[in-house]
């Protein structure tokens, strides 16, 4: 019983995060002026339509990922309407494909040099990879396979949360911004892919 009352607290706290992330590109749009991390852009990078068009896009579409991804593991949905899952998995595909793209190209010009630019461009890659790779899978049918990399893509996807939650707290404790970015650049998703290879393993799943 309790353990059936912390997963469902879990599986709550997990859709509001997802949800709640998932709808903050929603301020870039409505807030006039500059905010949030284009602040700490240099004016040249801003100013550049290039890279603004690849930042809205990474943000923009990262939060449809957050906000569709995080259906396709409702046991219900899949049994009651497998129709609108498979709908929901393709608006996540496109989503991350234009969302991953942008983030590699915005990987390159991330605030405090190589260490994060290889961070975020290490995990838009894993992102692409995993997706692409779980839609192939169940193309051919191949349901293990496409479940273990749907897990594998949606912890790559969760960055967008456990960077948030990372962040602020780094900062604080280490008394500098830069210095925590670069950390959370590697904290905001390897732990999740470790979290994701414990989950796919418990569930049995072939990835071969």
């Amino acid at each position: 019983m309790a353990k059936t009352v912390r997963n469902k607290v879990a599986w709550v706290v997990f859709v509001l995060l997802a949800i709640g992330i998932g709808l903050y590109p929603l301020f870039y749009l409505v807030t006039s002026g500059e905010f949030g991390l284009l602040l700490g852009k240099d004016e040249a990078i801003r100013n550049s339509e290039v890279w603004r068009f690849a930042f809205y896009g990474h943000i923009i579409f990262g939060g449809l990922a957050l906000l569709s991804g995080w259906s396709q593991f409702s046991k219900k949905l899949r049994a009651k309407k497998l129709e609108l899952h498979r709908n929901l998995g393709k608006f996540y595909v496109i989503s991350v494909l234009v969302s991953g793209l942008c983030g590699i190209y915005l990987g390159i010009y991330a605030t405090g040099g190589i260490i994060p630019s290889v961070g975020f461009i290490s995990l838009g890659i894993v992102w692409l990879f995993t997706t692409i790779r779980a839609y192939m899978a169940v193309r051919k049918k191949d349901l293990s396979l496409h479940q273990g990399m749907m897990i594998y893509s949606y912890a790559a996807c969760f960055a967008a949360v456990t960077l948030r939650i990372w962040l602020p707290f780094l900062t604080i404790i280490l008394g500098e911004f830069l210095l925590a970015y670069k950390i959370v650049a590697w904290l905001c998703w390897v732990p999740n892919m470790v979290f994701a290879h414990l989950w796919v393993r418990k569930k049995g799943l072939t990835l071969a």
